[in-house]
């Protein structure tokens, strides 16, 4: 089978397409045939080094992706060959992600992929999809799980609604009845937005940027999805309500923050981090669970017509792919790995 490997740090030139023979399920394993394989920043991260030294001598990159089954390891009953599937942390705690023709993953990373949704959604769901799950789950208030009408009566203001997070969070939110509000940097992104299904949006970039929002939610907004909290959480404080949360999933424009003691207290407000690799077996199933019933209502889809415009590329191209991310292409970056 072809392969897309790395055997040390660096730019997207130390990815190589290699030939290896297909791993073997072991107990509560299940191998996948991978169709379409997804493309994160957290994939390219780890290659160039920034999550740390390299954990196995070789990688395959890849945490998300989609298939079908083609073999299943002893004691697997929740799946059988033939079964449609997209996966979920493919590369975490093991060397072999979905950048290759099969992998093999416990049971309890992969989901069911609904009748009707594409190989496309599936490679796009993962990362994206559980962290924006997580952002939207965590609060005092509640709700822990979604579902239609699980956020109804609630205001989320997404930060980033242009990006796969924010799309996701989004299409999620909206899908479990929330008020959505997303900020974008362009009018390009604004239409992204609003075709992810955001009741409105606004120009982050606008001096106006807070009193936009406070006449959107003049009680203020319940939940924040903030992908850049360097910039944007002096004004998150200022927006969120009381008990509200402000969940936090990456680090665009800065890695510090500094913010006053006093300014916070009045809100009592939560200040979630997320890094779905500790989020916990439960939170991750739960997730996975949520998500698939969006795409099986459909509610939850990609393409432009979605608001996340998908760029395709062949296995051997994962270098170009790598680099699109880290140059921040806009929409969702695919490996086009087989074809059914």
């Amino acid at each position: 089978m072809r392969a897309v490997v790395y055997t040390e740090s660096g730019d997207a030139s130390v990815l190589h397409l290699v030939d290896r023979e297909p791993a073997e399920p072991g107990p509560g394993e299940v191998r996948v045939r991978i169709v379409r394989a997804g493309v994160n920043p957290t994939d390219w991260k780890f290659r160039a080094g920034g999550m740390g030294r390299l954990a196995f001598p070789e990688i395959v990159p890849g945490q998300d992706g989609s298939g079908v089954v083609d073999a299943v390891g002893p004691g697997v009953t929740e799946l059988a060959v033939d079964d449609r599937v997209w996966t979920m942390l493919a590369q975490h705690t093991r060397p072999g992600g979905t950048a290759q023709e099969q992998v093999v993953l416990p049971v309890a990373h992969l989901t069911r992929l609904p009748d009707g949704a594409s190989f496309d959604l599936g490679a796009s769901l993962g990362v994206p999809a559980v962290t924006a799950h997580r952002a939207l789950t965590t609060s005092e208030d509640g709700p822990d799980r979604l579902a239609p009408g699980a956020l109804a009566g609630r205001t989320v203001l997404v930060a980033g609604g242009a990006g796969a997070v924010g799309n996701a969070a989004v299409q999620l939110a909206r899908w479990a009845g929330a008020t959505v509000i997303a900020t974008v940097s362009s009018e390009e992104k604004a239409a992204l937005a609003t075709a992810a299904g955001a009741h409105h949006v606004v120009d982050r970039r606008s001096d106006g940027l807070l009193e936009a929002v406070r006449g959107l939610a003049p009680d203020g907004v319940d939940i924040v999805v903030e992908v850049a909290p360097a910039q944007n959480l002096r004004h998150d404080v200022a927006l969120v309500r009381p008990r509200g949360t402000i969940a936090i999933y990456a680090n665009n424009g800065g890695d510090e923050v500094t913010l006053g003691v006093r300014e916070t207290f009045a809100t009592n407000a939560r200040f979630q981090w997320i890094l779905l690799y500790t989020v916990g077996e439960e939170a991750l199933r739960a997730a996975a669970e949520d998500v698939t019933a969006a795409v099986a209502d459909g509610a939850y889809g990609v393409g432009e017509e979605h608001g996340l415009p998908l760029h395709h590329y062949p296995l051997e191209r994962a270098a170009d792919a790598h680099a699109a991310v880290e140059a921040g292409a806009v929409g969702k970056v695919l490996l086009d790995v087989a074809e059914l």
